[in-house]
């Protein structure tokens, strides 16, 4: 995939141009400065200024900042593929099972680099980039499936997707069944769990004096049964 005109292009969006390109690469090379180098040479793109855009040129680490390009570009990718127009048709629970296999369906075939950014993104010092990541890829899919939540249900929404698709991303990682069926499997299975504490919730915010508990429902999250 050559891009044109790299020259006119951000440096943002020459990472987002990229990303696709260094997420294939990672899956050999590690998310590393030879990935960028890989990424360029294919895009047509003259090195130095593909470290430059990525930072490794700085020689500090990058490669959350490649990981962070690829994330934005797969949300990139969802908004153009699935506008909230086109989903409002359907029900809700379609709506984020759409949105959550588009994402699958873009890691297919770059599990291994998903597994070594699934590393990366677990060191202690990348935990406050990483909740930030998943909380906005988590409020992105609620607005696309016309969520217009503003009180305590706008942030226990987002937590309970981004926890959902989180555990169904470790899964996805580790399946090896045909077309990734077992991984459908689960998401249908953690949604439907989801669906059910949705409904108890507002049972539940419906009567005085009780409260719903969103550390309960992540924790169910959290520690799925496979």
């Amino acid at each position: 995939m050559v891009i044109d005109a790299p020259e006119t292009l951000t440096l943002e969006a020459l990472r987002l141009e990229l990303a696709p390109l260094v997420a294939a690469a990672a899956m050999f090379d590690g998310w590393s400065e030879a990935a960028v180098d890989s990424a360029a040479q294919d895009a047509g793109v003259d090195p130095a200024v593909a470290r430059f855009a990525f930072g490794t040129s700085q020689g500090r680490s990058s490669a959350m900042t490649m990981i962070t390009a690829w994330i934005a570009r797969i949300d990139a990718d969802m908004v153009r593929a699935l506008p909230a127009e086109l989903l409002a048709t359907l029900s809700i629970r379609e709506r984020i099972r759409r949105l959550v296999q588009f994402r699958l369906d873009a890691l297919t075939g770059l599990e291994e680099a998903l597994r070594r950014a699934q590393i990366e993104m677990a060191r202690p010092r990348n935990a406050a980039a990483v909740a930030r990541l998943c909380w906005h890829s988590a409020d992105l899919m609620w607005h696309l499936a016309g969520d217009k939540a503003t009180d305590l249900n706008h942030y226990s929404k987002r937590a309970t997707l981004a926890a959902l698709y989180t555990s169904t991303l470790v899964f996805f990682a580790q399946d090896h069944s045909e077309d990734h069926a077992e991984t459908r499997a689960f998401l249908d299975r953690r949604i439907a769990g989801v669906m059910r504490f949705e409904k108890i919730k507002a049972q539940w915010t419906g009567r005085k004096g009780e409260h719903f508990s969103p550390v309960r429902l992540l924790g169910r999250l959290r520690y799925p049964a496979r």
